[in-house]
C-alpha cells in the first residue's frame, strides 16, 4: 500500500459522506460536486484496498473497513483541532452527541434532550453507525445481539402493549392481555421488514391468531393517531403513553423490548462519554414510563421493537 497516496482531504471527505450515506448532501455540505466526492471516495478505497460502502437498492451502508475509516478520519480531525487550538492558546471544546430513534427522544430520554447536546435522529442501525464512527459519542437504542465492538449498558425493558379506544372490549378487563385476545383484530403495524413488524407477525403467526391488516403507519405518534382515529389497534413498546381516550394492556406473552447506551470501549474514560452517559441514566429514571429493571446479561438473539 502506497500510504503516500492516502490523502487527508479523502479522509476529511469521506467522514462527512459517512455522516450522510448519501454523496448528493455530502456534495453540497463539501461544496463540490457529486462525481467529484464519487471519485475521492473510490481513490480512498483502491488505497486502502478496501471496500468502504456497500449499497442495497438504494441504501448505502458502510463496511466494517469504511467504519473504521470514518472513525480514524473523525479522530484525525480532533487532533488537528486540539493541536490548533494549543497553538493559538484557545480553548478546545466539543459538543455531546447523541444519537438516538425518534421513539427514545419522544419517550424515554426526556430531560436529555436539551441545547447544548447534539442530537443525531436515525434507526437502529444508524445509530450504531453514528457510535462506530465516531460521529455520536453515545447512542441509544433497542438491541436484541450485543455488539462485540461497541461497550453496551442497560437502560430499561418495556413490556409491549395493546393501545386500544377507551370503551374497547379489551380495555375493560383486568390486567394483562395475551396474543390470543388480539384474534380477528384490525392491526395498524410498521411496515413490512422493520423489526417490531417482523416480531409481531412472527409471534402472531406461532400463537396461530389471525389477524387484519388495518393500515400500515412509520412511528408510534402515527399510529396512535390511527388508534384515536378508530381505524384499528396498535402494539406498541411499554415506555409509549396511550394519550387521553385510549388504553394500553400489556401483552404477557410478547417479549420486553430492552434499550440500551452504546460507545465506543476506547472511549469509557472520556468525560465527554461519561458526562453523556450520566445525563442519559438520569433521563430514563425520570421517565413516566413505568420501566422493568434492565437485564445484565445479553437477550437472547431475535427481532427487537421499534427505536
Amino acid at each position: 500500500m502506497d500510504l503516500s497516496r492516502l490523502s487527508t482531504d479523502a479522509l476529511a471527505s469521506f467522514a462527512v459522506f459517512a455522516e450522510h450515506l448519501n454523496f448528493t448532501r455530502a456534495a453540497d455540505e463539501l461544496h463540490i460536486s457529486q462525481p467529484a466526492l464519487h471519485v475521492k471516495v473510490r481513490k480512498l478505497s483502491e488505497t486502502l484496498g478496501r471496500p468502504l460502502y456497500t449499497r442495497h437498492g438504494r441504501r448505502l451502508a458502510l463496511t466494517p473497513a469504511g467504519e473504521q475509516v470514518a472513525r480514524f478520519a473523525r479522530d484525525l480531525d480532533a487532533r488537528v483541532s486540539a493541536f490548533l487550538d494549543a497553538v493559538h492558546g484557545t480553548a478546545a471544546s466539543r459538543v455531546p452527541t447523541l444519537a438516538a430513534g425518534e421513539g427514545a427522544y419522544l419517550y424515554l430520554l426526556g430531560d436529555a434532550v436539551r441545547p447544548g447536546i447534539r442530537l443525531i435522529n436515525g434507526d437502529r442501525a444508524r445509530t450504531l453507525t453514528a457510535v462506530r464512527t465516531g460521529r455520536a459519542d453515545v447512542g441509544v437504542a433497542v438491541l436484541d445481539v450485543l455488539p462485540a465492538d461497541v461497550a453496551t449498558e442497560p437502560l430499561a425493558s418495556y413490556p409491549q402493549t395493546l393501545v386500544m379506544p377507551d370503551d374497547h372490549p379489551l380495555a375493560a378487563r383486568d390486567g394483562a392481555l395475551a396474543l390470543a385476545d388480539l384474534a380477528g383484530a384490525d392491526l395498524i403495524v410498521p411496515p413490512p421488514a422493520g423489526p417490531h413488524r417482523v416480531l409481531l407477525e412472527r409471534a402472531l403467526r406461532a400463537a396461530e391468531v389471525p389477524w387484519t391488516l388495518a393500515v400500515e403507519a412509520e412511528g408510534w405518534p402515527l399510529m396512535l393517531h390511527f388508534v384515536a382515529l378508530r381505524i384499528g389497534l396498535a402494539v406498541v413498546n411499554g415506555c409509549v403513553p396511550p394519550p387521553p381516550g385510549l388504553t394500553a394492556r400489556e401483552i404477557i406473552d410478547l417479549p420486553a423490548v430492552p434499550y440500551y447506551a452504546l460507545h465506543l470501549p476506547d472511549r469509557a474514560g472520556d468525560p465527554v462519554v461519561t458526562g453523556l452517559l450520566a445525563t442519559v441514566r438520569t433521563a430514563v429514571r425520570s421517565t413516566p414510563c413505568t420501566s422493568r429493571p434492565p437485564s445484565t446479561s445479553p437477550p437472547p438473539p431475535r427481532p427487537s421493537g421499534s427505536s
